[in-house]
């Protein structure tokens, strides 16, 4: 039995109808011949407290040290130009997300989560990030709390306690698709806490919560017939002249390789880029963009081989 293929005949890729009006997508069935991977959203790991005393091999004083009775210097603070790729996701020629540190941009920039408090309003994207850490996606549903996918089940916390001391920021812009309105988008969010392991729809915090504000099935596991042509382009920029565009068959595996880089950072991106991809001649026109696929057989990331389990359905 062969693939059953629904067809488009939106002139717009935001037209596309995924989801209802309530914003309950209704196709929560299983997709024939599509891959689904059920993975544990560990980006979010604890950070370690760090020893405490004499006997904890920390100083005297209870601080960390280097091992030679020295307490460490003090961690670096948390700079998104820094740590954080500029980038930009593309459906054909459509762009659907832009992430952008122009000058004189505040847009990213990160707050206690004391202070994030007084930005949120119900309905919300709010994103925690961390240095070597997965960026952590939660939907603001009011009374300071959040609903967000963590560690296999879809859980109600605090926002404090959510962010687990990082900073975070409201990320409404960063996809560009049509929101539903925020009681959808809070409703969206509420229905499913307590859904866990095999029930989830979805491989990452981001997925859920992007889904939960903009209802499109693209953001679910097998949200889409993987039918060998590769639409989506993530665009990761290099320099203010320079780009290396990397091509996806689903937003779903774009997204894993977008946050992919988040966690490994800047730097160590610019060097995987420099000295493992070997980008092809630049299409005429396009001079200053390089375009390959990821790089086949690539491992996991650190902590994430979680991601890499598969269950085709057949």
């Amino acid at each position: 039995m062969g693939n059953q293929v629904e067809k488009l005949t939106h002139l717009s890729y935001k037209e596309v109808p995924t989801a209802d009006p309530t914003g309950v997508d209704r196709d929560d069935g299983p997709r024939i011949g599509v891959s689904y991977i059920f993975s544990n959203d560990d980006e979010d790991v604890e950070p370690q407290p760090p020893p405490q005393g004499p006997d904890g091999g920390g100083g005297g004083d209870g601080l960390p040290d280097g091992g030679d009775g020295q307490p460490l210097p003090p961690p670096q603070p948390y700079d998104p130009r820094l740590h954080e790729v500029e980038c930009s996701v593309f459906y054909r020629d459509e762009c659907i997300y832009q992430k952008s540190f122009s000058p004189g941009s505040a847009a990213l920039s990160t707050y206690t989560p004391e202070n994030l408090l007084n930005k949120c309003r119900p309905g919300d994207l709010v994103e925690f990030v961390s240095q070597a850490q997965y960026p952590h996606w939660a939907v603001y549903v009011g009374n300071f709390q959040v609903v967000h996918l963590h560690r296999l089940e879809v859980s109600n916390s605090f926002l404090t306690d959510a962010s687990q001391g990082r900073r975070g920021r409201v990320v409404n812009d960063l996809y560009r698709y049509k929101p539903l309105s925020p009681g959808a988008v809070v409703r969206n969010a509420l229905a499913h806490v307590g859904a866990k392991e095999r029930e989830l729809s979805w491989r990452n915090s981001e997925s859920f919560a992007a889904w939960c504000r903009y209802g499109k099935r693209e953001f679910k596991i097998g949200g889409e017939l993987r039918i060998g042509k590769q639409p989506y382009r993530l665009q990761i920029q290099l320099s203010a002249q320079r780009s290396h565009t990397l091509e996806f068959q689903s937003l779903e595996d774009l997204i894993m390789e977008k946050r992919r880089n988040d966690q490994i950072g800047r730097a160590a991106v610019l060097q995987e880029l420099a000295m493992h991809l070997h980008p092809a001649e630049p299409d005429e026109g396009d001079s200053d963009a390089a375009r390959t696929t990821p790089p086949p057989g690539r491992p996991p990331a650190p902590g994430r081989e979680e991601e890499a389990r598969e269950a085709a359905v057949h």
